[in-house]
């Protein structure tokens, strides 16, 4: 349905924007399903993530996994972090934009001074803050959202430090009526991102049948080049690939051509009638039930 993405320095505000929003999303009728993704539901601590530029993009990667299996068409997501990178917030608007979804981006501006003075107080009073260090090297690198770019537009500017934040504040109702409000033909301010062909999932249903296809198949021919170097492919060999599985029955030693011409044929054929009808299977034992049925009706015993 939407991604929101909360972005600001440390301390300004950004968790509390997250909370109103969040509140202010259920209070709408009908009630959308809202997660907020932050450090804290991922059991992240601040000062430990952002320890150093490893460790940072470490966090990153984890959030933006999070966000990728969680967002779907009947759920509102905020990600409340820093999100102080305008490349990482690209990726998420790519994440976004692949799943056909609305995004806009809620901006806590508050001046350093006073980010400042809320850390400190946190500290203070024993909750949850940055190490001085940490938190100099983050105000230094924040990168400001422009709503000029597409993966920092639509823009909702808070500025907790002159105006506070509540559920009822104009600029969360602004966001709640975007996020919420029905698209028709003449809705003209909404935007619900499309996935081009460079987003689109693959195909993976379709590429795993194909590769577990190959898999089993070399596997089933390596099995019966084993047995007949073994001396168990004699005149009525029966070889056996395991208790679930049928029993291969050869009248005759078949060399390691032939078996790879039967192989590709096998896999064709198998390609051709997905087409038509069924996928191929996607698990190896059926895929090597179905290529042993084939080989016995080619090469079997009568």
């Amino acid at each position: 349905m939407a991604l929101v993405v909360i972005c600001g320095q440390p301390c300004s505000g950004k968790s509390t924007a997250a909370s109103c929003l969040s509140e202010a999303l259920l209070a709408v009728e009908p009630k959308p399903m809202v997660r907020i993704i932050d450090e804290t539901s991922l059991h992240l601590g601040r000062n430990q993530s952002y320890a150093d530029m490893t460790v940072e993009k470490n966090l990153r990667g984890v959030l933006r996994s999070e966000v990728d299996r969680s967002l779907s068409k009947d759920s509102i997501i905020i990600v409340d972090s820093l999100n102080n990178i305008k490349g990482y917030r690209y990726e998420l608007w790519c994440l976004a934009r692949a799943a056909g979804i609305r995004y806009c981006v809620l901006f806590c501006d508050t001046e350093e001074d006073f980010c400042r003075e809320w850390n400190k107080n946190r500290t203070d009073e024993g909750e949850s803050s940055y190490d001085a260090v940490i938190f100099d090297d983050l105000i230094r690198r924040f990168e400001k959202p422009d709503k000029r770019n597409r993966w920092d537009s639509p823009l909702f500017e808070l500025f907790p430090s002159k105006d506070g934040i509540k559920q009822t504040s104009e600029v969360i109702s602004e966001a709640v009526s975007y996020l919420t409000r029905k698209v028709d033909s003449k809705t003209r301010d909404i935007r619900v991102l499309q996935p081009t062909i460079a987003t689109q999932p693959a195909h993976a249903t379709e590429a795993n049948s194909l590769y577990v296809m190959d898999k089993a198949t070399q596997e089933v021919v390596n099995a019966i080049v084993e047995a007949q170097s073994r001396g168990l492919g004699g005149s009525v060999g029966r070889i056996s690939l395991g208790q679930q599985l049928p029993t291969i029955n050869i009248q005759r030693v078949v060399g390691l051509p032939e078996l790879r011409n039967l192989r590709r044929t096998f896999i064709k054929l198998t390609g051709q009638s997905s087409l038509s009808g069924p996928p191929p299977p996607s698990d190896a034992d059926s895929a090597k039930r179905m290529f042993v049925d084939y080989l016995n009706r080619e090469i079997g015993t009568s």
